[in-house]
Order: structure tokens, then sequence, then C-alpha cells
């Protein structure tokens, strides 16, 4: 269990306190309902700022860690039993699902490889005309059902990333992880949701007929430097997949 802070990592603070106390939380250091520690005592053990434990305090209680009672203080909790899949979160599909405790989840990779990309996604990257992105094609299965194909492209310099990491290549690993742990810190996101005709090589992926419409969620993201490095389109089959938002009070 990781219960240091990385002073050189390229995950942000508020994340890494996260993750150190969702797996407190889950391990069970702090019970359900156990109140968490202050705000000053986690900026005096982990050497953080005020507005950086807020952070993690708000991406607790978002993700259903904690939940914070006025004038008393934040306590633990658990998430809700959930198989949908958050998606005005950073996180992807098979984070999303770990994340709660959701087993039984398979992934076929299709293809991998450095391709020219078709147009409308080389606008989107914003690559320069000729230039390969990197095309990882996945089918995800949920329970033995086909529930999602998705296509993701990269530019050259996330690509590679992609390209060398074993764990995606063979279905078992996170696409996120492994471009967070490169230094693709994803600081902003758009996504775009069409219910549309499935066509057919992903109808006959997901076992539907042509004719049968789909959710495709298109998602582009990018860092702080406003640099493009990753757009997906995820067909979704929401009778096995729910698409999932959460709503915060401001």
């Amino acid at each position: 269990m990781v219960t240091t802070i990385e002073r050189d990592s390229a995950v942000p603070y508020y994340e890494q306190l996260f993750d150190i106390l969702r797996e407190q939380i889950a391990g069970g250091v702090f019970p359900d309902g156990a109140r968490l520690p202050s705000e000053l005592e986690l900026c005096r053990e982990y050497g953080l700022s005020r507005a950086t434990v807020r952070q993690t305090f708000l991406k607790l209680e978002t993700e259903g860690f904690a939940r914070r009672v006025p004038r008393r203080g934040v306590f633990a909790a658990k998430p809700s039993e959930s198989s949908g899949w958050i998606i005005q979160d950073s996180q992807g599909f098979l984070e999303s699902q770990i994340q709660h405790g959701q087993g039984g989840i398979e992934t076929e990779v299709l293809r991998a490889r450095f391709t020219e990309p078709p147009e409308h996604v080389a606008q989107l990257l914003q690559t320069e005309p000729g230039d390969d992105a990197f095309e990882l094609v996945r089918v995800r299965s949920l329970e033995g059902r086909p529930a999602m194909y998705s296509t993701n492209w990269f530019p050259r310099a996330s690509g590679e990333v992609v390209s060398a990491a074993k764990d995606v290549l063979d279905g078992s690993g996170s696409v996120n992880q492994a471009l967070r742990g490169a230094g693709f810190i994803t600081a902003g996101a758009r996504r775009v949701i069409h219910a549309l005709r499935t066509p057919p090589e992903i109808a006959t992926a997901l076992g539907v007929g042509e004719d049968e419409p789909a959710l495709r969620v298109g998602s582009l993201s990018w860092n702080q430097d406003a640099i493009r490095f990753d757009y997906y389109e995820t067909w979704v089959l929401t009778d096995v997949v729910p698409l999932e938002v959460n709503v915060a009070a401001s």
C-alpha cells in the first residue's frame, strides 16, 4: 500500500493522496463511518497545501468514498455497487469498474498499430497531414456479455507510450494509467454522446443487429498545456453498462 507522496511523480498530489486514502478506506484502516483526518492533519502529515487536500476530499465525496457532515467533518463511506461508467470523470471504463468492485471484465484487443487516422480524427488531434497515429481497437465484455467497442487514436508522443505498454496491449491494463505514468495527465476533456445505427464491424463484435442503435461516446482529452493526446469513440450497449452522471452541489 502506497503511503507517501512522490514529489517527482507526474501524477498530481491530490490524486496521489486520493489513492492513499481510498486504499485505506477499502482496506479497513478507516472503516465505513469512521471520521477521516482533518484538512490540517493531512496537510501536516503529507506536506500538502489545504487547497490540494480539499481537492482530494471533493474527489473522495464525488466517487462515493467519503461523505461530509457539516460542522463535524468528513467520514469514510463505501461506494454503492454499480456497473455503470461515470462518463464525466477522467477515468476510463476499466478503472471505473475496478473502483466499484465490479469483476468479470474481459478485454479483447482487435487492432493495435500506427496508421494514418481518419480525417476527422486528425483534425481533432491537430496532427500534421500525413502523420500517423496509434490506433487501439478493443471490445469489452462484462460477465460474458459484449458491452463496449472502443477505438482510441493517439498522436505520436502518447502513441509510443501506449504501444510500449504490454498490459494494455494484452487487454489487462488501463490506458489512462499508462498515460499518467508517462506524464500525460488529463487537464480537460470533451465528451459527446450520440445514438446511432451500429456499423457492421461493430455490430458483429457486439452481437447486435446492424439496424440496432447504440450510444457512441466521442471523447477528446488534453493536458495542462492544451496538447491533445487521446481521442476515442466508444460504442456502448447501455443495457449492459449504463452511463452514470454524478451531480454535486456547487
